[in-house]
């Protein structure tokens, strides 16, 4: 389940809004997403191997952490990304999102007007 956004190393780029299959995200003003509904996280995991810059920690555990101060072993946070393979030829905290492109048919009412029908998302 989908347990923290780490605010200081987010670049805003919504990739992991626009990852999510069960909207969990909701996007800000700021531009740090805020986790709207956590309890329809499926722990898909797909938000957390699309983040470029590993903001994002989904716990393999399908309930929440009650602790509000929790915070995983930094040695987890990306870990999952990195055994993807998806990680290599990054740099930490680079402004680009590199990555595997999002794959998108027909986007899910919710997105309709941010992503144009037939087109992707930007590679920025």
């Amino acid at each position: 389940m989908i347990e923290l956004v780490i605010a200081d190393a987010c670049i805003g780029c919504d990739k992991c809004v626009a990852a999510c299959p069960t909207n969990v995200f909701d996007s800000t003003e700021s531009g740090i997403p805020l986790i709207a509904r956590q309890s329809d996280c499926q722990t898909c995991f797909m938000c957390e191997a699309y983040c470029p810059v590993d903001a994002l920690y989904v716990s393999p555990q399908s309930t929440p952490v009650s602790d509000a101060d929790y915070r995983p072993p930094a040695e987890l946070v990306g870990s999952y990304r990195e055994r993807l393979g998806w990680g290599k030829g990054r740099v930490p905290g680079t402004l680009t999102a590199i990555g595997p492109m999002i794959p998108h048919g027909t986007p899910p009412p919710r997105l309709v007007g941010r992503i144009p029908a037939g087109e992707s998302l930007p590679a920025d």
